[in-house]
């Protein structure tokens, strides 16, 4: 009974703290309730990537509502879409995002367990990510028309971040080619606007073909495409040593046979290759299409592979990032409640080694330039437009990205102080660029000197079209 009256607390309890007395403040508070609610049915519907048919939905139809134009199925991606209003410079984009992960189903408890028939979870809040956007964009609208202000706001519903790299497709059908700024914002166990970086990304999904046999009676007469699969992990585990240090690589294997006295003809392999540099992951990629080349040969089977998604490092842009990590910090951070301390206290005790403690969504971190080793399709859009993010404190302080911990938090009123958050540090980014343009100008020269006059933009993904079944 404590555990169910703990989660009803959160679920439903006021959404109230003490906030800076800005102009917005009345506009932010007027839409919050229908944007929550968006929140936490994006939450419980828990939508892979290109499968966003009902969030991508609900987030169309409110914006429609608020007079935003709506261009749907962009980037021949039935759930990518784009929401705009007004018309001139400068034009910013409000990225958001909705797709959930496979296999993290989580109710809104502090303890683990499944939640209803689900099979995904918001692991990495594009919940929040998404419907607080669209607020803020609304926010935006209503400040454009109160103060009859000149310029352009449009929210990019951009889908399959988790390994579908939706905005590069939509970066690619020069979706973006018009827009002066683009900011975002990502859920996290802290809050700041520093200046980070990323890794760059590629993956493949490696489909080994071979011959069945009955595996006890005639194990000569087949070739085991499972054996083709175990070998190329194995040389890769081998090339880890001889890889740059700051590298990642991981895989699943995806299929492997359904019985072990059938010699498997059909297994797959799915690998993610990282480094902080493009060419680097492009390098390594070659090497691990070598092994898997190699383990073919050696098992006597056949492979072919599919790039899934591909994304460029995250270029930060200073002008931008600065003036979001004043707004943030003139904001502060988040106040828990007497419940979600509760909550917090709880699931804090499954962490393993975490890199906060409670009471750290109070504060707002320094301002410095760091490195994530995660990669995000906001990189693509970052090397093409001045791009400004921040990442604030809707998990528990210590939460891993892609957690169960992650999902449970992010269905309570934790995340969605967080989102809230988020919206006023958007809101207030967007008015400052508007009344002072000369700031995405900028921008777009910073950004003109990071990337280099010759730079020319070539999607790591190639020209395939977008995998909206890889999830399948």
């Amino acid at each position: 009974m404590k555990k169910l009256t703990l989660i009803s607390i959160l679920v439903f309890c006021s959404n109230g703290w003490t906030s800076n007395h800005s102009v917005l403040d009345p506009t932010i508070n007027k839409h919050q309730s229908e944007f929550e609610n968006i929140a936490m049915q994006i939450w419980d519907l828990a939508e892979v990537g290109y499968q966003e048919y009902k969030s991508s939905k609900l987030l169309q139809d409110s914006l429609k509502d608020h007079g935003f134009n709506i261009q749907n199925n962009v980037a021949n991606i039935p759930t990518a879409f784009i929401a705009e209003y007004g018309s001139g410079k400068p034009v910013i984009a409000i990225l958001g995002e909705f797709d959930a992960l496979p296999g993290v189903a989580q109710s809104a408890s502090p303890f683990k367990e499944s939640y209803k028939d689900n099979q995904a979870g918001h692991a990495c809040g594009h919940h929040l990510f998404g419907s607080g956007s669209a607020w803020s964009s609304v926010v935006i609208k209503d400040w454009l028309i109160a103060n009859n202000v000149n310029g352009t706001i449009r929210f990019y519903g951009t889908p399959a971040e988790e390994g579908g790299s939706g905005k590069v497709y939509m970066a690619r059908a020069g979706l973006f080619n018009d827009v002066d700024v683009a900011l975002h914002w990502h859920p996290g166990s802290v809050s700041h606007a520093r200046p980070r970086t990323s890794n760059s990304n590629k993956s493949a999904k490696f489909t080994f073909k071979g011959i069945s046999a009955h595996a006890a009676s005639a194990p000569e007469q087949g070739r085991s495409a499972l054996d083709g699969v175990e070998s190329m992990n194995m040389m890769v585990n081998l090339m880890r040593e001889h890889i740059p240090q700051d590298s990642r690589i991981h895989y699943v294997i995806t299929k492997g046979g359904l019985a072990p006295n059938v010699i498997p003809d059909d297994a797959e392999v799915y690998y993610y290759v990282r480094h902080p540099k493009r060419k680097m992951v492009e390098n390594l990629f070659e090497r691990v299409a070598k092994a898997a080349k190699g383990a073919a040969m050696g098992t006597g089977t056949e492979v072919s592979y599919e790039v899934m998604h591909g994304n460029y490092p995250l270029m930060p842009n200073d002008t931008l990032q600065r003036i979001m990590h004043e707004k943030l910090s003139d904001r502060g951070g988040i106040t828990y409640s007497s419940s979600e301390v509760e909550f917090a206290n709880e699931i804090f005790k499954t962490f393993l080694n975490p890199s906060a403690e409670i009471g750290d969504q109070k504060t707002i971190l320094p301002y410095e330039t760091t490195h994530g080793y995660g990669s995000t399709d906001v990189g693509d859009i970052s090397w093409l437009v001045p791009t400004g993010g921040a990442r604030i404190a809707s998990w528990v302080p210590g939460t891993p990205a892609h957690s169960w911990q992650a999902v449970a938090s992010g269905g309570t009123t934790i995340g969605l102080k967080g989102t809230k958050l988020a919206v006023q540090v958007l809101s207030e980014t967007a008015i400052e660029i508007y009344l002072n343009p000369s700031i995405a100008e900028k921008a777009k020269a910073e950004l003109l000197v990071n990337v280099g006059e010759d730079f020319n933009y070539v999607p790591l993904l190639g020209d395939r079209d977008p995998p909206l079944n890889y999830r399948n």
